[in-house]
Formats: C-alpha cells, structure tokens, sequence
C-alpha cells in the first residue's frame, strides 16, 4: 500500500465524550497500523493498551520525535523542528539526560509536596471562586468562573508568577496549544511567553527574597547544588505555566460535563464524598483529554505485537483508544466512579509519565466535591450537544459550559 492510500488517524468525534469511533475497530483488526497523520507524516498508530505502555516502556523508543498533530495545511510546520520557537526541553530528552532535569524537579511534584505547599492555597482558591459562583446571576459558565481561574492561579503559585499576568500567559497558551492555527501563528504565542518567563527569571534572580519554584531553583543553581542555567530555568518554566494550566483546565472542565450528563454518577459521588479519589482516576480514564496521542521514534529495528517496527519510524500511541481497551478495562465504554484499576495511560507511562499529574489531582480532588456539595441541583442550562467543545487543541475540552441551579 502506497503511503497516499493509507488510513488517516481519526480524529472526528461523533459523540461528546467518547474517542473516535473507529479507534474500537482498529483496536480489535489493526491494533498497531500504518497510518497518516493530520500534517501527513506517516508512521504507526498504537490503540490497544498492552501494547501501547509496551512503547512508552522501552528505551529502544526515543522521546526526540516530531510533531504529528499539526495540521496538513499548515505550510510553514518544520519537522526538523517541531516546537517552533519553543524549546521542549526535558520532555523531548531520552535518558540520562532526561532523568538528570527529572530528577531535579520530581521531589517537589509528589503527593506529600502538593499537600503541604499547595493544598491549603487550592482549598482557599477553590472557596472564593464557589462563593463567586453562588453570589453571581444565573446561568454561570464554569469554565470562566472555575475550570480556567483554578489551574491559572495554582501554577501562578508554584511558579510565584504574579496572577495579574494571567491573562496574556492564557492567551498565549490559548493559541500555541490550538493546532488549528499555523506554526506562525503558535510561534508568536511562544515568543510572548518565553520572553515573559526570561523576564521573570531575570527579576527573580534580583531579588533574593523572591518566591516560588523557579526561585528555589535560582538559588539551588547558585548555590552549585544543580547544573540548570538560565535557559534551562526558562524552558522549565515556560513548560510547567503552559502545559500545567491547559490540561487541568480542560480535564475540571469535561468531568464537570461528564458528571452533569451522568446523573447517576453525580449523585453516588455526591452520597459518597470518600469515593473521590476513585472516581478521579475513572475520569482520568474515561476522558483521556490528550486528542491526538503522545509519539516516540524506533532508535532500532524492533518487533511490536507482531509489527515489524524500523529504525526511525514514529510510534504513536492512541492514549484515549488505550484507555477504552477491554482487554485492559471491563465495560471501558461505560462511566463507573466505583471502578477499580491498577492503572490507566491519561497521564502516559514510564519515565515520562506527567510530572504535574499530583497538582491536577490535587484540584479535581478539591474541586468536584465542594461543586456536588453545594451545588446539589445542578444543570446544564442548554443541551448537551450544544455545549461548545474545543476539538482542535492539543487537550480535548470544552470552551463553555454554562451551568443553573
């Protein structure tokens, strides 16, 4: 089969909270099959869920890959430089290189570090914002009164960037993570917010009694307890303030629509606040907000459940397809909060497996049971399939949700 003949990766859903349709029958005839990307890179595409935590298992698998989620049209995209004008930094490393950043940053990442550091501040913000919503005038839209101020704010936080910034760093990760714009148009995004995280480092470096991760990390460098210069800080920081408030934004945003549209599942949780921690790995799970799958590249000629891979082909693997496997999962079509899992790939597997996956966790923990607790008769104030959905941003999620009581 020429490379023009073969299957484009799906990406259209026809329902509002399930995968594409035809991931299911991929998974039982083609589990591991050539495919054409949106921006016409061909390489294989991994929907089931053994075989998909097998690729980000192995080392023979490299996370220096290129872009497979811009879109066709998209002139100006460069494979040989796929972030555009934004560094990815640790991300893209293989190891060692990649545990020597990961190693730096992990210990502040783990649940006991969220519970102490920003716990209490998520309790406070999570408070404000649910007075706001019960003082303001019907209908309300949750997105803007909740899902986008709560992770602004949290990574705002961590990073002890000033929260009067939030609306040009929201802007810009607005556009870079929306794949309907051109590279061009990503680029101007990412120089904004590289040049304002330069600035801020600059300014933190300054002032020695500054706050926040990254000047915890100024010091440790100064200190010569650490080998990160000033752009490795920057990347880290760009990386952390774009990436920690999209993706949370987006996952309180559809659990919240997938609990108001599961009536069933709203009020066992809300009977049942202890189910919490359960029912978060569930939506993980049934939601798996990444669109368009994580990619590595074969540094060899290796065999994957009976696919001859060759060296240098891209991988990628169908994280939302994985997670709705029922060789992995029983029933993965349905929404069961009482569901018990060893694990799921919402935030991928092995050693690049999300750094931040504490702190989303965290706010949806904080989050969904206060929203059930004093908001028991909540609504969708119009229909289901007119909720608007975001379907071209690198995380599915919804741009407006409006919501009464």
């Amino acid at each position: 089969m020429s490379e023009s003949d073969l299957p484009v990766m799906p990406t259209t859903r026809t329902t509002l909270l399930d995968p594409p349709v035809e991931y299911a029958a991929l998974r039982e005839g083609a589990p591991i099959t050539r495919v054409r990307f949106p921006n016409g890179l061909v390489g294989w595409l991994v929907t089931r869920f053994e075989e998909g935590s097998a690729v980000f298992a192995d080392p023979r698998m490299s996370a220096r890959r290129p872009r497979h989620d811009t879109l066709a049209e998209d002139e100006t995209y460069d494979p040989e430089n796929p972030g555009g004008e934004l560094d990815p930094g640790f991300v893209f490393m293989d190891e060692p290189d990649h545990g020597l950043f990961r190693r730096l940053l992990a210990g502040r990442f783990t649940p006991k570090s969220v519970q102490k550091n920003l716990q209490p501040y998520i309790d406070r913000i999570v408070t404000e914002h649910l007075d706001a919503i019960e003082a303001a005038p019907k209908p309300v839209d949750l997105i803007e009164a909740l899902a986008l101020p709560i992770p602004c704010l949290v990574i705002c936080e961590l990073l002890g960037v000033p929260y009067t910034d939030r609306d040009g760093f929201h802007h810009a990760t607005e556009v870079m993570m929306d794949l309907s714009h051109t590279q061009e148009e990503r680029n101007k995004g990412a120089r904004w917010l590289i040049g304002y995280i330069t600035d801020l480092v600059a300014a933190k470096r300054a002032d020695p009694d500054s706050t926040g991760l990254l000047a915890d990390l100024i010091r440790d460098a100064d200190a010569g307890e650490s080998f990160l210069t000033d752009k490795d800080l920057v990347n880290i920081g760009v990386l952390l303030l774009f990436a920690g408030h999209d993706t949370t934004m987006s996952m309180i945003g559809l659990s919240a629509l997938t609990l108001l549209t599961h009536p069933d599942q709203w009020e066992r949780l809300a009977g049942e606040p202890s189910q919490i921690g359960p029912a978060i790995e569930e939506l993980l799970r049934y939601l798996t907000i990444v669109q368009f799958g994580l990619g590595r590249v074969a540094l060899e000629d290796l065999e994957l459940g009976g696919a001859q891979i060759a060296k240098g082909d891209l991988v990628v693997v169908a994280m939302a397809a994985a997670n709705r496997d029922p060789r992995a999962f029983q029933d993965p079509d349905t929404l069961d909060i009482d569901r018990k899992m060893a694990r799921h790939m919402a935030f991928g597997y092995g050693v690049h497996q999300c750094l931040g996956q504490n702190i989303a966790r965290a706010e949806l923990r904080t989050i969904l049971p206060e929203l059930l607790r004093r908001f028991p008769d909540m609504r969708l104030a119009v229909e289901p399939k007119q909720v608007p959905m975001d379907a071209h941003g690198t995380n599915y999620g919804v741009r407006k949700l409006l919501v009464t009581w």
